[in-house]
């Protein structure tokens, strides 16, 4: 049998030209995707180096209590800025990209960056159903934003792999328990993975039976004229990058400061003016 005869009445069928292809046509009908982040062992083990540093200065830098007032104890807002290179890196991987670029045509930025941990035996702020973009409840034919969730340790069931609601991307309102108890999925994926998905997919982080903290490093990708968590270019020296890395990292679409500002934006021959 050709593959011709394997249906009929097909006007519009979705055609894979590319290596992404597949990945992005997951994240459009079930609204998440797991893709091999390209890391060897060592590179691993360089970015898990970087991330133990970084999570002791960030405590050090704050306090303890003060982050646990905040539930904050757990996460750590926008590491990059911190100025290790591994983690630095993550935010421009070549597979997370070409997805990004896949999914939202044109101009897009980096809106955030975090380090998520996961603590064994209790509960956690990434632990309730959410989307990324939060309080939001509509429904867009195109991605507005696209969640990269990197496994920095493997995620498995037993030590709180994170749990989605497949296709609730679609949806406006939050499903029903009844719907949530027999569609929800826990997504298990090895440790230098990536898990993609449309930021309007409903999904949350499981419970960590295990004894050991599960970590990841979250970036959400989205159109510029949503503003990111954290002013990014305020936040760290974006001039050592390239002009590309510079449109991610946001620098193009600051907001003007006044109207000769805005009007500079204008001149510009690159579609950096906003409009």
């Amino acid at each position: 049998m050709n593959e011709n005869e394997l249906y009929y009445g097909v006007i519009d069928r979705c055609i894979h030209e590319g290596a992404s292809d597949a990945y992005c046509e997951e994240i459009k009908s079930q609204g998440y995707t797991i893709i091999d982040g390209g890391y060897t062992q060592v590179e691993l083990d360089k970015l898990r180096d970087a991330v133990s540093e970084l999570r002791s200065t960030y405590v050090d830098r704050w306090g303890e209590v003060f982050l646990k007032e905040r539930d904050e104890y757990h996460s750590v807002r926008l590491p990059m800025s911190y100025g290790h290179e591994p983690i630095i890196e993550l935010a421009f991987n070549d597979h997370v990209l070409a997805l990004v670029r896949n999914m939202i045509r044109g101009s897009f930025v980096l809106n955030q960056q975090n380090l998520i941990i996961n603590p064994p035996g209790e509960k956690y702020n990434q632990s309730a159903w959410h989307r990324d973009l939060p309080y939001q409840h509509f429904v867009s034919s195109r991605p507005l934003a696209i969640n990269a969730l990197f496994c920095l340790d493997e995620f498995t069931r037993d030590n709180g792999a994170t749990l989605v609601i497949p296709a609730s991307h679609n949806a406006e309102e939050f499903p029903s328990e009844s719907y949530i108890k027999k569609h929800a999925i826990q997504l298990e994926a090895p440790a230098g993975s990536f898990i993609v998905m449309n930021c309007m997919t409903y999904h949350r982080g499981g419970f960590n039976n295990s004894r050991q903290e599960r970590m990841a490093l979250n970036h959400v990708y989205s159109i510029p004229f949503i503003k990111q968590q954290i002013n990014i270019p305020a936040s760290m020296d974006c001039s050592v990058f390239d002009e590309e890395r510079q449109k991610i990292l946001g620098v193009p679409y600051q907001v003007p400061g006044d109207v000769e500002a805005f009007l500079e934006t204008r001149v510009k021959a690159d579609g950096y003016g906003s409009g």
